[in-house]
């Protein structure tokens, strides 16, 4: 496999992000057996939107999108959210990579913060190898809820 490269989503980028977030949140679909989570129902219009007011990134290994993520910066808390790996790529360090841009990207904030599913045992443990804790959950329905995960910029 050739190396994988991490840059700046643009507007081109847009349709195949967008399509690799459909095929790489089916799982977490299968998982909470809801297929209306906002990741599988997000449009191209408010995808375009969230590609001009963030940071998105890519990673990319020769002409194959391998995965991406967005993130922006509210006054020194970075928002990381969206972070995707194409599922015949997973565990190979991809998300562990755009997690390492996001955070290099925003060298200057005071924290980082995301969530996941209380079920997705391996989203909980790739956060928590790259330094997240656990801050609090949120109940969204009697079936689904929420771990919010943060981490303390250690040199802002």
């Amino acid at each position: 496999m050739e190396a994988v490269e991490i840059t700046s989503a643009s507007q081109e980028d847009a349709e195949a992000i967008l399509h690799l977030q459909h095929e790489a949140y089916q799982s977490e679909a299968r998982l909470y057996n809801d297929w209306n989570i906002p990741p599988l129902t997000q449009t191209m219009a408010q995808f375009l939107v969230e590609l001009r007011a963030n940071l998105v990134l890519k990673a990319v290994s020769g002409s194959a999108l391998l995965g991406s993520v967005r993130a922006r910066n509210d006054n020194g808390v970075v928002h990381i959210g969206r972070l995707i790996v194409a599922p015949a790529a997973q565990r190979r360090g991809i998300g562990g990579s755009l997690l390492r841009a996001v955070e290099t990207h925003f060298a200057n904030a005071r924290c980082f913060e995301l969530f996941t599913g209380t079920q997705s045992e391996g989203n909980i443990r790739l956060y928590r190898k790259h330094g997240y804790e656990v801050a609090h959950e949120k109940n969204l329905s009697p079936g689904i809820a929420l771990v919010f995960m943060r981490k303390l910029n250690e040199h802002p």
